[in-house]
């Protein structure tokens, strides 16, 4: 992917971290109008977090807000080529939700009525049903089944890139391998974003760096209220049954799900003891790449959920993998203006789910840029909604790991 050498000395934005909620944010801006918009990425573009994630969607969501935003960023994706010029490979083979208790049985059956009064064409399927849509699963334990015939996967480097591609194509500046040293304020507004490059005017700052986002705020004087966490995948070596039109299937009871993924599946979770980094963990020349990993937590949640899809504990693993996204202790992301600090905007904290919500995350944050307002009703994004909500950077580390180990438990 080009990128420039030499820094310019301004710009109308300058949005720091080339993941997949960078790279939107880019393309909306140029594609609304901008016309001097600079990505800075202190490493490769798309090189963190976001090519380590799953890549699938699941357009109902625990709140109508995060629905919204998820059945925006499916549309988006189903017109992508005609929005943005470019293509990119996706699968639109719906998901399987599967409940193995009385008690989620009862929670996917409300999930369906609240889905259809929202547009969503998610129905009840029997067991039998469940079973005859993907071969792996074993319908006996199966107490209840929603399948969401509109839910996509893609790998997950593939839709920020194709963002990226366009968003050059219009004039964005993209300066990989650039590290951001300090933010510049003139009074109570930014003025400068300085890199390892040099220093570049401008009057908007996008903090979207990922894990790195609360250390970006710290160079800028404001407080960014999320915690990384370790999320882990596994990809299975080749299945002669796991063809790529087959659904995603989440497992309610025990926070899992799979989908196929290069001719064999994958298989990720969120843990109940997940590895947090709170305040001062996390280093500003960290790698993903020396994130240390833990194959033993999705070798026992394969065996819990082997009476239900017993090749995910019995097929040979072909890779590892895994990333720091990005919890708040609501489950709602951080999208907007920072108080305090007039200029510099957020978009973080998106809970796992940044990557397939990027597509309306970066367009709604991008409008509110170009428009001085938002388009839409964004209140329970707020980023200043914790402030002074906690009395140590511990309580924020807990109730961002509540968020975490109960991510398919919320009503």
């Amino acid at each position: 992917m080009p990128v420039s050498d030499d820094p310019p000395c301004s710009a109308d934005a300058v949005v720091i971290g080339a993941g997949s909620l960078g790279a939107s944010v880019a393309f909306h801006l140029v594609d609304l109008g901008v016309e001097r918009v600079v990505l800075v990425e202190r490493s490769d573009a798309v090189s963190q977090t976001t090519r380590r994630a799953a890549g699938l969607s699941c357009e109902l969501q625990p709140t109508a807000f995060l629905t919204r935003m998820a059945s925006s960023s499916v549309r988006l994706i189903e017109t992508f080529e005609r929005d943005t010029g470019e293509t990119f490979p996706w699968h639109q083979p719906g998901s399987l939700k599967l409940a193995t208790s009385d008690e989620m049985a009862q929670r996917l059956a409300s999930d369906v009525e609240r889905g259809r009064r929202t547009g969503i064409g998610i129905e009840l399927v029997t067991a039998a049903e469940a079973a005859k849509l993907t071969p792996f699963v074993e319908p006996a334990p199966i107490r209840a089944a929603s399948y969401t015939p509109t839910d996509v996967y893609f790998e997950p480097d593939e839709l920020p890139r194709a963002y990226l591609r366009a968003a050059q194509r219009r004039g964005l500046d993209l300066r990989a391998n650039t590290a951001v040293t300090a933010i510049g304020r003139q009074g109570d507004r930014v003025a400068s974003v300085v890199t390892s490059a040099g220093t570049i005017g401008t009057p908007v700052v996008v903090d979207t760096a990922g894990a790195w986002s609360a250390l970006l705020g710290e160079l800028a004087g404001v407080s960014v209220a999320i915690v990384p966490v370790r999320h882990h995948l596994r990809i299975t070596e080749p299945i002669e049954a796991a063809r790529p039109d087959l659904p995603i299937v989440r497992l309610m009871n025990y926070n899992v799900y799979a989908r196929p993924c290069r001719g064999g599946l994958m298989l990720g979770a969120y843990e109940p003891a997940p590895m947090l980094l709170g305040a001062g963990a996390l280093t500003r020349d960290f790698d993903i790449d020396a994130l240390e990993m833990d194959g033993g937590v999705l070798d026992t949640l394969a065996r819990d959920v082997a009476h239900i899809m017993p090749v995910l504990a019995s097929a040979p693993i072909a890779e590892l993998r895994g990333g720091l996204p990005t919890m708040t202790a609501d489950g709602n992301p951080l999208l907007g203006p920072l108080p305090g600090l007039r200029g510099f905007f957020v978009l973080t904290g998106c809970c796992v789910g940044g990557l397939s919500k990027s597509p309306a995350y970066g367009r709604a944050l991008a409008t509110w840029i170009v428009d001085g307002k938002p388009d839409e009703d964004l209140s329970e994004a707020a980023p200043d909604r914790f402030e002074g909500r906690f009395d140590s950077a511990q309580a924020l580390v807990d109730a961002c790991a509540w968020q975490y180990a109960h991510h398919y438990h919320k009503a």
